[in-house]
């Protein structure tokens, strides 16, 4: 699959490996209501398609994502409301996006080079893993500006601790990869010359799993997060039964014991 889009690359390989790649390099990949109408209706799709397994994140240019496009937004400040109706409706839209990669069933991997600032960074952070180039960097910058990264934050925290989080949002200092490594908002910095060779490498271990499984694991996880322990346990028991239950779990069993490849049905 390739689509020649201004905005938004797609490329899927034969092991089922989805590459979307930002390319509106002349705007820094901002998440413009164009770029996020495609980047939205492209994760909606690839969660349908039985054809993609994983789905890389990746951005040709400098900057990975600058957060929105700043010179959209002051342009819906023109209407009478100064703005409101079409500032209420870009965060919903960046909040529907940024939530349906959290609930697409297929995992998502960040690949980053350049800068991932605001919500640029809240989408690295919303993405299931993240691979940085060494030279990527990382910030909330909005206090800068006078507008704190609310949205952005939401998904910040839920990856790092609180005063990791806290103090991005309240210096809105840039953040080396390595340093976004340590604190839980990438999982590795690596040299920019094996940044795809490492991503890719990841994507294809995952890609080789059961979909179904792959699938039910992510939906627990982010749902068990947001319960008090002991709901969580009776839920993530339910799970596990379910999952037992299912052809994959039977098969995957199976060739353990009998010390073979598992033939994944994805059900």
């Amino acid at each position: 699959m390739k689509n020649e889009s201004i905005i938004l690359l797609r490329d899927l390989s034969e092991d089922g490996i989805l590459r979307l790649t930002l390319n509106d390099v002349g705007r820094r990949n901002a998440l413009s209501e164009a770029m996020l109408s495609e980047l939205g209706e492209a994760i909606a799709g690839a969660g349908k398609d039985p054809a993609v397994r994983v789905i890389v994140l990746a951005a040709n240019g400098p900057a990975f994502c600058a957060g929105h496009d700043l010179k959209e937004m002051t342009a819906g400040r023109d209407a009478e409301d100064r703005g409101r109706a079409y500032f209420t409706r870009v965060m919903a839209q960046c909040s529907g996006v940024m939530q349906g990669i959290v609930n697409c069933p297929k995992p998502v991997i960040a690949e980053v080079t350049g800068i991932a600032t605001a919500a640029g960074c809240q989408l690295v952070a919303s993405c299931d893993l993240a691979v940085a180039a060494e030279t990527a960097k990382f910030s909330t910058p909005g206090v800068h500006i006078g507008l704190f990264c609310s949205t952005p934050m939401v998904a910040l925290s839920r990856n790092t601790t609180n005063k990791h989080a806290m103090e991005m949002l309240l210096t809105g200092d840039m953040v080396p990869a390595a340093r976004a490594a340590e604190i839980g908002l990438v999982n590795y910095a690596v040299p920019e010359a094996e940044l795809q060779a490492t991503t890719m490498e990841m994507a294809r271990k995952i890609a080789s799993k059961s979909s179904m499984t792959l699938a039910t694991g992510k939906r627990a996880y982010y749902a068990q997060r947001e319960m008090p322990l002991a709901e969580a346990y009776d839920y993530a028991s339910q799970v596990m039964v379910d999952n037992m239950l299912a052809h994959d779990a039977e098969e995957g069993i199976g060739a353990f014991i009998e010390k073979r490849a598992p033939r994944w049905q994805d059900r």
